[in-house]
């Protein structure tokens, strides 16, 4: 009888690997993409601004005038004929078409805003301003309480309210004072932000611009 065969040896079992060693490295390496991808991303993201910067359209819209019966939301696509408007309507198309428009936004129960409003009010009996449009929109304001801010102001200049604040969107209102300079046609001319803006000398100097040969859009 022969003797039985030697049984094949045991394959060695691999010692196991301690991943803890390496653990930190890892956490490490992910910090770093992380913060790298959030520089690359602030880097490439253009900071958020209020209003239609100078070169670009105005963001045409209609919305009620405060001192008329009209009651309702802005309309964002309004009709920029003269047949089809509701003349207690605040229309800026229509308005760019005749001459260029310093269009103010503002909120109530803000000193600082209302002065915005103005001053736009006193720019518009300046003799030399007569070819120049004032305008200004009430954000996210009713009815009734723009119209009160009117009566109490004596402001004349069309005031309009944007009841449900779809005009304080489209132009990213953030702040006020906040002034739209705008060349007839509606192309802008100047975003103008800030306190500095209520001084009527310095705002004039500005909308004079609007009246030099060659500047109409």
């Amino acid at each position: 009888m022969s003797a039985p065969e030697p049984s094949p040896p045991k394959p060695a079992t691999p010692a196991p690997i301690d991943t803890r060693r390496y653990g930190w490295i890892v956490g490490l390496l992910a910090a770093v993409l992380a913060v790298t991808f959030l520089l690359y991303t602030l880097s490439s993201k253009e900071p958020a601004t209020a209003g239609v910067p100078a070169g670009s359209r105005l963001h045409f819209f209609a919305a009620p005038l405060a001192a008329t019966t009209l009651d309702g939301d802005a309309n964002l696509s309004p009709p920029c004929t003269l047949a089809r408007h509701d003349p207690r309507a605040l229309n800026v198309c229509l308005l760019v078409k005749r001459a260029p428009l310093v269009l103010g936004f503002f909120v109530l129960d803000s000193s600082a805003c209302e002065r915005e409003v103005s001053t736009l009010q006193a720019l518009a009996g300046v003799p030399a301003l007569r070819g120049v449009q004032f305008a200004a929109v009430a954000i996210h304001s009713s009815h009734a309480a723009t119209d009160r801010v009117v009566h109490r102001h004596g402001w004349t200049i069309p005031v309009a309210y944007d009841a449900d604040g779809a005009v304080g969107e489209v132009y990213s209102v953030t702040a006020c004072p906040m002034i739209e300079v705008s060349k007839r046609g509606g192309t802008v001319a100047g975003r103008l932000i800030g306190e500095h803006w209520l001084n009527e000398s310095a705002l004039e100097a500005r909308v004079r611009t609007l009246l030099v040969p060659g500047s109409a859009g």
